[in-house]
């Protein structure tokens, strides 16, 4: 079966977000080792830097140093998945590859997100989340776009 051009485009989003992903995962590793504060858009926690608070104890800097760069990897994991599977299974009208895409996606950011909203700590949202918001935009539109072209394609196995 030939690829359709509505296939083509909108897979090209999601492909696009997943390496948008990558890319926000590796700024994320890079941050924990080379910037000043705890996160991109947090610079403090209550107040206390991350130089102050590893002179009063540098275990807790260590895991929290420890937790980003698991969180870095399984950022940059889960858009290497959904990269792979949207421009090699969605592009040729797999809906197992859609799905699967969805799911490495939605699980994370549903899960990650919403502790942000809490209140808990102060922090910078633009720059915080803003860039992982702008790729989870364009791959939902490109995920309803993709969806609508499978949906009229004749079913792949």
């Amino acid at each position: 079966m030939p690829e359709k051009p509505q296939l083509q485009r909108s897979s090209l989003l999601m492909a696009i977000s997943g390496v948008a992903f990558i890319g926000y995962g590796v700024v994320f590793l890079i941050w924990n080792f080379a910037g000043g504060g705890f996160e991109l858009g947090v610079e403090t926690l209550n107040g206390v830097t991350r130089a102050e608070l590893s002179a009063i104890d540098p275990g807790i800097v260590h895991y929290i140093s420890h937790l980003h760069v698991a969180t870095a990897a399984f950022i940059i994991s889960t858009g290497a998945a959904v990269t792979g599977l949207t421009w090699y299974g969605v592009r040729r009208g797999y809906l197992w590859a859609w799905v699967t895409a969805l799911i490495a996606a939605v699980v994370g950011l549903a899960l990650a997100l919403p502790m942000h909203w809490l209140d808990l700590f102060a922090y910078e949202w633009l720059t915080h989340l803003g860039p992982i918001y702008l790729a989870t935009i364009v791959f939902v539109v490109g995920a309803v776009w993709a969806l609508q072209g499978l949906l009229a394609a004749e079913p792949r196995t």
